[in-house]
């Protein structure tokens, strides 16, 4: 499951999700369920502006973490 570390990025920065919010310019509807993980596909153009905003690369962005079910 790939997640978005942007909550942990925040505190690192000491920034706030309304920060971020207007930052990005998204609606807050859009920008609270990509926030909490509740969405399914993230815009490249959204990816590219949060790496530039947080000076990080997509690999701090973005979490893989293995599916906790096994594959038969």
């Amino acid at each position: 499951m790939v997640t978005l570390n942007a909550l942990a990025l925040l505190e690192q920065k000491g920034k706030t999700k309304y920060w971020l919010y207007k930052q990005l310019g998204m609606s807050y509807q859009n920008f609270n369920k990509m926030i909490h993980n509740e969405t399914k596909s993230i815009r490249y153009d959204m990816i590219d502006a949060m790496c530039g905003i947080f000076e990080c690369t997509p690999n701090e962005l973005l979490l893989y973490e293995a599916d906790k079910l096994e594959l038969k």
